[in-house]
């Protein structure tokens, strides 16, 4: 099966904002992590401390299928956030094939901004910008096959 999610992007201010949302919503976070909880990667520098605090992944489940997401970002990450375009379409899929098929897609005339990979978080992700420049994510939560 396939899900799409918004995956809401801010600078600084995730974990209050998620906050705000619970409470509007209700439920709990399914997860919530930090980036001081990152393992060390090759060829990044240390991060500030401050940086640490900030909110790297957090998902509150609003029913079954649907899930808010959200993570903070600084100019490093995101040099042209501009509140208003701050969100991302997150789809999640049962196959490595389908994320392939998907992502490939969605690419054409656009933006890769992270190739499909294996990551810490993920069994399977990548990024991109569409060519009429909407954001995407696209997650498998399956070992790839």
């Amino acid at each position: 099966m396939t899900t799409v999610n918004v995956y809401l992007t801010f600078k600084g201010n995730c974990k209050a904002a998620f906050e705000f949302y619970k409470s509007v919503f209700g439920g709990e976070f399914q997860f919530i992590g930090f980036f001081k909880d990152m393992p060390p990667q090759e060829g990044m520098p240390p991060m500030s401390a401050e940086a640490g605090e900030k909110v790297m992944h957090v998902s509150l489940p609003i029913s079954k299928e649907t899930f808010l997401l959200g993570s903070d970002t600084d100019d490093v990450w995101s040099p042209n956030f501009t509140q208003g375009n701050n969100f991302s379409i997150s789809i999640s899929t049962d196959s490595q094939a389908k994320a392939d098929r998907l992502y490939n897609a969605l690419a054409a005339g656009g933006q890769a901004t992270m190739p499909m990979s294996q990551t810490f978080w993920s069994a399977y992700f990548g990024m991109l910008t569409d060519k009429f420049g909407i954001n995407w994510m696209i997650g498998l939560e399956e070992e790839p096959k």
